[in-house]
């Protein structure tokens, strides 16, 4: 940690916060400040504070998931992450999000401690999610201590805060073959739509509703694509999608 982060950090601690953030703004100059001072800050929309690499033999595989939210690639630094990226691009209640979005500076034990979360989530509703992604056991003390220190800078500024592990895998096999469709190229054009919410205003069967509307080649992608956007509905967790699989009509495309 540089000595301008150690002051930042030292001059936040006034009374009013203990936590202190670093980040790259939109015009790519560096920021730092108290985090009360930058809490309505767009994080959802910066770009990452550290780069995403991949070496031979570390056994960690970062990358880039296209978001259909954000129509940009954002970064993940495991495959994990990866997951939890195509979920959130996935949630119909999250508008935005971004990795990596700042550093959080804050003392602990007497030294400086930092941490960057994985994700910033942005909601419908306007309110905000700081994410970090960790396997439950793969939790060293370091690892505890900055979780809890995020988990109480959010709830000085009003965001929510969560550590996930690893998802469902039936949720994650189905949603990543979904994703396969989230391009908008496959939105198909309108009647095609239109007709698939006809078929589908009752539960009714994947494949069976598809033949129902035209050619499956033609209009499956659309299918998928529709329950990407959750526009059409299925059970996603119980087990993987298939043919007979009951869909209905779900939220308003």
């Amino acid at each position: 940690m540089t000595l301008v982060d150690e002051l930042v950090v030292s001059a936040a601690v006034d009374g009013r916060s203990t936590f202190a953030v670093r980040f790259v703004d939109g015009d790519g100059e560096v920021q730092r400040g108290r985090l009360g001072s930058y809490w309505q800050v767009e994080f959802e929309q910066v770009p990452p504070v550290r780069q995403f690499r991949w070496a031979k033999g570390t056994g960690s595989f970062a990358g880039w998931w296209w978001s259909e939210t954000m129509a940009q690639h954002v970064g993940f630094e495991s495959w994990l992450e990866r997951d939890h990226a195509m979920l959130l691009d996935q949630d119909r209640d999250v508008v935005a999000f971004a990795s990596q979005p700042f550093w959080l500076l804050w003392t602990q034990h007497g030294r400086m401690r930092r941490h960057a979360p994985d994700f910033f989530a942005r909601r419908a509703d306007g309110t905000a999610v700081v994410i970090d992604v960790r396997p439950d056991d793969r939790i060293e003390q370091a690892d505890a201590e900055a979780f809890d220190a995020t988990a109480r800078a959010c709830a000085e500024v009003g965001w929510s805060y969560r550590r996930v592990s690893t998802p469902d895998p039936v949720l994650v096999a189905n949603v990543r073959w979904l994703a396969r469709y989230r391009h908008p190229r496959c939105r198909g054009r309108r009647d095609v739509v239109e007709a698939l919410l006809a078929v589908f205003a009752e539960p009714t069967g994947l494949f069976a509703g598809v033949a129902e509307v035209g050619d499956r080649l033609a209009v499956l992608p659309v299918a998928y694509h529709l329950l990407w956007r959750q526009v059409l509905r299925v059970d996603l967790t119980t087990e993987p999608l298939r043919p007979g699989s009951l869909v209905r009509v779900g939220r308003q495309p």
